[in-house]
């Protein structure tokens, strides 16, 4: 879900795109954290039993109904995808430990990337958290023009990520960098910030005189991978560390490598609407206390993610 305008948007280190929610099935996740009595009959009194530090925080319909609804989209390892029926990673640990802090549980379900935001400010989630990049473009609810698309949302920023380029093992083609993609063909999934990085580096092409690239743009990031890996895109472009997992794990550490650094970080944020100002500033506690015991160092270090590591949250940090 980089630089405001290089990762995944958030929602792997994501653009403002508003798009068709075609939601694809749901997979939870709980988090572990103090449970509310089910069995009394007063959420009042649910909510007296409830030790967790910063549960009194929490909007009282949340409180009552013990849950906060995380859409995702799980098709960004390490940062979250499905493995035995269950969504995995970064995002859904760091969900699990902020849980402790709230008291709440956090169930994960899985749709498309570009449907998120609008799903989130139609109400069927809390929040939306998976990958996605803060930019003043999604805070604002704009499209890359500038034009007014819908509506924005507020960031809790807990990560930094930049963007990186992958290619076949042993870099065939001689890639170095995005600045060697024109007049040449790159898979990335649809609606991703790093879509957008192409689309300006593209037209930084033109401008020098040199051919554009031929942007292939794909419903998932799998198939941005497999078209890289047949050999029919000479790059793809992503998230540093869903890279970085690809690069290692895709036929046993065979299939990609990573060319050049890292460039444009930027952070990645827990969207929420922006009508819900208190569920926004109880995350950030959240993610704060998280920092400060551990917990959130912890899980990056599970995940090989050490290198997104923030030293305190902030509210809408992206530009």
């Amino acid at each position: 879900m980089t630089a405001s305008t290089t990762r995944r948007t958030t929602a792997k280190s994501r653009i403002a795109a508003v798009g068709a929610i075609a939601v694809a099935g749901t997979l939870l996740l709980t988090a572990c954290g103090d449970q509310t009595d089910s069995g009394s009959s007063s959420t009042d009194t649910n909510a007296k039993k409830n030790t967790a530090p910063l549960f009194s925080k929490l909007p009282k319909d949340i409180q009552d109904a013990g849950v906060i609804k995380v859409g995702t989209n799980a098709e960004y390892a390490p940062m979250e995808s499905e493995a035995g029926g269950k969504i995995v990673g970064v995002d859904p640990d760091i969900a699990a430990a902020l849980g402790k802090q709230l008291g709440v549980k956090f169930t994960f379900t899985s749709g498309s990337f570009e449907g998120l935001i609008t799903a989130l400010n139609s109400g069927r989630y809390n929040v939306a958290m998976s990958s996605i990049t803060d930019n003043k473009q999604r805070q604002e609810g704009l499209d890359e023009k500038g034009k007014k698309l819908g509506e924005g949302v507020d960031f809790v920023d807990y990560f930094t990520a930049g963007t990186a380029v992958y290619v076949q093992k042993g870099n065939p083609k001689g890639v170095k960098s995005i600045e060697d993609l024109c007049g040449r063909t790159a898979a990335v999934q649809k609606g991703t910030t790093y879509e957008k990085a192409l689309n300006t580096q593209s037209t930084k092409c033109k401008d020098e005189g040199k051919k554009a690239i031929t942007i292939e743009a794909f419903e998932n990031d799998t198939e941005a991978q497999t078209r890289v890996k047949s050999g029919g895109a000479v790059a793809g472009v992503n998230d540093y560390p869903v890279a970085i997992d690809l690069v290692r794990k895709a036929d046993n550490g065979q299939a990609f490598e990573i060319v050049g650094e890292q460039y444009d970080a930027g952070p990645f944020g827990i969207a929420v609407s922006k009508k819900n100002t208190q569920l926004r500033d109880a995350l950030k506690e959240a993610v704060d206390a998280i920092i400060k015991d551990g917990s959130y160092q912890k899980v990056l270090a599970k995940w090989g993610a050490e290198t997104g590591a923030i030293d305190a949250a902030a509210i809408n940090g992206g530009k």
